[in-house]
């Protein structure tokens, strides 16, 4: 996935106010801070991408602290 594939589906989401977001398998290394945004968000799914940013411990905290990471 492309960054511009990426920013548009959280253009998208945040728009239809999305409580999900689909991330998996998709070779991401960070998250763009633009998720932070979605602030309705109660699930999201990386599984299978080598995330350096934020860091594991932040991601293993959940959405609530993958959020106020990325709306720093």
């Amino acid at each position: 996935m492309t960054n511009i594939e990426l920013l548009e589906i959280i253009e998208q989401a945040a728009k239809e106010g999305a409580t999900t977001l689909e991330l998996s398998e998709n070779q991401l290394t960070e998250l763009p801070r633009e998720i932070g945004q979605l602030t309705n968000l109660t699930e999201l799914y990386l599984y299978n991408n080598q995330l350096t940013e934020p860091n594991p411990e932040i991601v293993e905290q959940g959405i609530p602290a993958i959020l106020a990471y990325l709306q720093k």
